[in-house]
């Protein structure tokens, strides 16, 4: 029996991995000479840009350090091993204030941009998200449900978490300010302040706690802020209704290729594509599936 060349068995053990699946070559959507040449997509997609990882990672650093202080302020074992008091609300300060500071600058990046767009747009699938979230009482899908269809690049709990702790963050730096200045406002403002402060941030701890934890459970979650990067398979999962850039790249190459040599009619203007499908899915037109 004659071996295949390498090519053609690098190719088949894409497909048997699910990295190019049977209909795509049936479809179109990949050649047989592709296959065959070993040129099939790759497993990952595109999730994240340098420009927002960068910017998630600078404000966790200060959000964490806003943390670590505030335990050192008022916890009595944490003040004691701190010591340096002094120093400890001079952090704090600081650290606080900065807060808003990377997504500023982040802003003129296209990318994060976008994605901010994404988090302040809700649609009907984001609801049925939240359906389902609230009938189930957790923020994640228990064994058995899958709730990705009505996700796009973020999904509602994600959506929900990023407008939350964006107002925390300006409520904790009003407050915070008017405990810096003493001498700007009346002491029941400074005592109100006080009290909104305090409170906030023990809800900031808890809400912080549970982002870690289930970014802890999710491993393919976190290589993609870490490195931009996710698996195909796993943001057709969790992420049905978003459609990655290299995706869309993809479809618009292939597309020329399917208007025949010589005839009249070339490839029309079809809807703008955003970051998620279109569709009553997202609010945002009709016609389009998922």
């Amino acid at each position: 029996m004659l071996r295949q060349p390498p090519d053609r068995q690098v190719s088949q053990r894409q497909v048997s991995e699910g990295q190019v699946s049977e209909g795509q070559v049936s479809e179109g959507q990949v050649s047989e000479g592709q296959v065959s040449e070993g040129r099939a997509p790759s497993a990952d997609v595109v999730r994240f840009a340098r420009s927002v990882r960068w910017c998630h990672r600078a404000t966790a650093v200060l959000m964490g350090m806003c943390v670590a202080t505030a335990l050192c302020l008022y916890v009595p074992g944490f003040a004691q091993l701190a010591g340096r008091r002094a120093l400890m609300v001079t952090l704090h300060e600081w650290s606080g204030l900065l807060l808003p500071v990377p997504v500023l600058l982040g802003l003129g990046s296209r990318a994060l941009r976008a994605d901010l767009r994404r988090l302040n747009r809700f649609g009907p699938h984001d609801r049925r998200w939240l359906r389902r979230a609230r009938r189930a009482r957790r923020p994640y899908p228990p064994p058995g449900e899958d709730w990705g269809r009505d996700a796009g690049k973020f999904n509602a709990g994600q959506k929900v978490f990023a407008a939350w702790i964006a107002g925390a963050v300006l409520v904790m730096a009003g407050t915070g300010l008017l405990m810096w200045f003493t001498g700007l406002t009346p002491l029941v403002w400074r005592t109100s302040a006080t009290f909104v402060h305090d409170w906030l941030a023990l809800t900031v701890g808890v809400v912080l706690a549970a982002h870690l934890a289930m970014a802890g459970a999710q491993p393919e979650a976190r290589r993609a802020m870490r490195t931009g990067r996710a698996g195909r398979a796993w943001a057709r999962r969790e992420h049905a209704l978003w459609e990655p850039e290299s995706e869309r790249e993809r479809a618009e190459s292939v597309r020329p290729e399917s208007v025949r040599p010589g005839s009249d009619s070339g490839p029309g203007p079809g809807p703008a594509r955003t970051g998620e499908a279109e569709g009553p899915g997202d609010g945002r037109g009709a016609g389009a599936g998922h």
